[in-house]
């Protein structure tokens, strides 16, 4: 034990998305401290190469050491699809935990037919990460992806219940609902947000896996196992225990944060990332 446990954990995504990760730390492990970054200058990412994606998440990570963090959380399903190897190396032996493995165990733990529907960005499809995962862990499962590329955008911008984002969803899911999947994952962390209008169009008997939450559950574990969890309570006039960092609009961000969010951000600090 010792100070190591009061840092706080670092956690990044390509925008707004990986707040949702963010919600489900502060509510699992309330007293844990986090640093967010969100890269908004240059969301989204799943229409970007692999190489471009290295790239930001190094930069990324290097930016998260500055704030003397102790884990690193990949709040994000492509670069954990596609940067993850070198987001380790470039963390230089921080623990490091992406969203992809804990859905997928999730999802073979729970479905009934073995059908596992997959949704998420081009980058995180076209890696076929969660079909290698998932296979790993059940071999005889049928794993059906669909690339959604509108979701991210209509997240970004708040359209969460709107006609034509229920149309767009539907558009998607209609070819996975096709293959009678019983589990669905939603892989990528802006689209727990539209969770309630996907529920709705879906019904009750396709379980939603939320990796957001998941990843929540294993960060949890992993710092019991490397005796990282804090257990300080804060005290009075201590610093604010989450800090918030945006490439771009930091009043947007901090806007929308404070929409899905269970405190009051109040300002999000503007980084210059391509300078790290």
């Amino acid at each position: 034990m010792g100070k190591a446990n009061e840092l706080p954990i670092g956690v990044f995504d390509s925008g707004l998305g990986g707040l949702t990760v963010a919600r489900e730390i502060m509510r699992n492990l309330p007293m844990e401290k986090i640093v967010y970054f969100g890269d908004t200058a240059r969301v989204p990412y799943g229409s970007k190469s692999r190489q471009t994606i290295e790239r930001y998440s190094r930069q990324i990570v290097r930016f998260l050491k500055t704030q003397e963090i102790k884990a690193i959380v990949v709040a994000c399903n492509t670069a954990t699809a596609l940067a993850l190897d070198a987001i380790r190396e470039e963390a230089g032996g921080m623990p490091v935990i992406g969203v992809i493995e804990p859905g997928a165990r999730v999802a073979c733990a729970e479905t009934r037919n073995g059908r596992i529907g997959v949704i998420a960005t081009r980058a995180t499809i076209g890696s076929h990460v969660y079909s290698d995962a998932i296979h790993a862990i059940m071999p005889s499962a049928n794993v059906i992806g669909k690339a959604c590329p509108l979701f991210v955008p209509l997240v970004e911008e708040g359209w969460l219940h709107d006609r034509i984002t229920d149309e767009i969803i539907m558009r998607y899911l209609d070819e996975v609902l096709e293959y009678q999947v019983d589990t669905l994952i939603l892989g990528c962390t802006h689209y727990p947000l539209l969770r309630g209008e996907i529920r709705s169009l879906v019904g009750d008997d396709i379980v939603l896996v939320n990796p957001a939450y998941e990843t929540a559950v294993s960060l949890a574990a992993m710092l019991k196992e490397k005796q990282l969890m804090n257990t300080k309570k804060p005290e009075a006039g201590e610093p604010y225990p989450y800090r918030f960092f945006t490439s771009d609009e930091p009043q947007r961000f901090a806007d929308f944060a404070n929409s899905i969010l269970p405190i009051d951000v109040g300002s999000a600090r503007l980084v210059a990332i391509e300078e790290y």
